[in-house]
């Protein structure tokens, strides 16, 4: 059987991309990626329609990959799934005709069969645990459930992704085996909200057995959870996590969005309290923690004062990664149909004045960083400077944080090196293995 020529663009978060990797799976054993659409047979395109920006890069992308192709013989067959799709499908058909397979997100179990009979062939229907890595040799995402139970009022995935389905454990298992196995040294347990693993099942702290299995792993160095909701952070669970240690890292990606409890409230989160106590909560059993959030401004209502509150918190919390959002205003959403929105203007304006609290905090934090000795990850070869290699300490997940530059013997893609810490910058690290 010759072999299936691809040209795949995943757009959007992790979670996407494992979903491209495992739709790239279905045409194993015999399918050749291409660096190009010209290549290709088929053009795969993976969107995100979580936000407007988001919408738009993927509408523009589907765009330009039709116009690439339009004049190709044979022209190759054009699929685009995702998020997108789930959202704006009916619309999109009559708009982007050249379009050949529009597949939603949620109907990723017949993407397989959909794509192979576009291509007249027959279709390879991929085990739960197949994947085509595109992320190099250093790390990998493990996806732990699919969709959300949560509510918040501004938030469009439970209508795109669904509710809560965890995935089995056993399966999990053994993709997290095959992948350490293939030399894959880090992997990033990614889900909408890790730490409600389980709970469709009606598990309480399912995220503990679920570490209780892949910690063992011979071969491990390290694993990271990300999207660990302050609500679920139960004493439980970060008991277990304390006395873990190696490889599980002491990383916290706890998605905070906001601080002041009005604003918290009218956003619906799970956790709308002082978010202050998830914090002393983590940092009590993990001094040395690195905490990640994310934080949007701008949310209808927030006054001058609440986004005063919110500046004094970040300064109070020095987290060592911030991602600061603008609101943006998504039709079928609750906080579509708030009034007192935020102008646009002083939306940009309060992330902008929050980034640079957070540059100046991340800076210093990096600085106490020179001199020491780190274990660094290598995940490429810099593409501009012959010799200097793209990083990460235990610190820095990948594809959101800053990263660690390195060089010296021994320094390669997905191997893990002891280095000096020769310089601090704002937000990335210097490095001499």
């Amino acid at each position: 059987m010759n072999p299936v020529r691809i040209y795949s663009v995943s757009l959007g978060c992790p979670k996407n991309r494992v979903d491209t990797e495992r739709m790239l799976a279905c045409f194993e054993p015999a399918f050749i990626p291409v660096d190009s659409p010209e290549e290709a047979d088929v053009v795969l395109v993976n969107t995100c329609g979580f936000i407007a920006p988001a919408v738009q890069e993927s509408v523009e992308t589907i765009i330009g990959l039709a116009e690439e192709i339009a004049d190709l013989e044979p022209r190759p067959v054009l699929a685009v799934t995702g998020c997108l799709v789930s959202r704006y499908r009916d619309e999109l058909i009559p708009e982007i005709p050249e379009v050949d397979l529009w597949l939603k997100t949620l109907e990723a179990d017949r993407w397989p069969e959909a794509i192979a009979e576009a291509l007249g062939r027959e279709p390879h229907i991929p085990e739960p645990f197949e994947r085509a890595l595109s992320t190099g040799p250093s790390f990998a995402y493990l996806k732990v459930s699919e969709g959300c139970n949560h509510a918040c009022s501004f938030c469009t995935i439970p209508n795109l992704r669904g509710r809560l389905v965890s995935r089995p454990l056993d399966v999990i298992e053994r993709e997290a085996r095959e992948l350490v196995a293939a030399g894959v040294p880090e992997l990033v347990l990614v889900a909408q909200d890790l730490t409600a693993y389980g709970m469709d099942r009606g598990e309480k702290d399912g995220l503990v057995p679920l570490l209780e299995r892949l910690l063992p792993i011979d071969g491990l160095r390290w694993l990271r959870p990300m999207y660990l909701y302050p609500g679920g952070l139960t004493d439980g669970l970060l008991d277990f996590m304390r006395q873990a240690g190696s490889p599980l890292v002491p990383y916290f990606d706890i998605p905070l969005q906001h601080a002041h409890p009005d604003i918290l409230k009218s956003m619906g989160r799970p956790f709308a309290r002082d978010p202050r106590i998830a914090l002393e909560r983590v940092r009590s059993r993990f001094p040395e923690a690195a905490l990640r959030t994310s934080i949007i401004v701008g949310y209808p209502g927030e006054t001058d004062a609440h986004f005063d509150a919110l500046v004094d918190f970040v300064r109070e919390a020095r987290f060592t990664h911030l991602g600061v959002f603008g609101f943006c205003d998504e039709e079928g959403t609750r906080a579509h149909e708030l009034a007192d929105k935020v102008p646009a203007e002083v939306i940009e304006e309060r992330r902008a004045r929050l980034m640079e609290v957070q540059r100046e905090i991340s800076a210093e934090l990096l600085a106490e960083h020179a001199g020491t000795v780190q274990d660094v990850l290598v995940d490429a070869v810099h593409p501009e400077w012959p010799g200097l290699h793209v990083g990460r300490t235990w610190f820095q997940a990948p594809e959101v944080d800053g990263v660690t530059y390195v060089s010296g013997p021994g320094v390669a893609p997905g191997a893990m090196v002891r280095a000096n810490i020769e310089e601090a910058q704002d937000y990335d690290l210097v490095a001499l293995a």
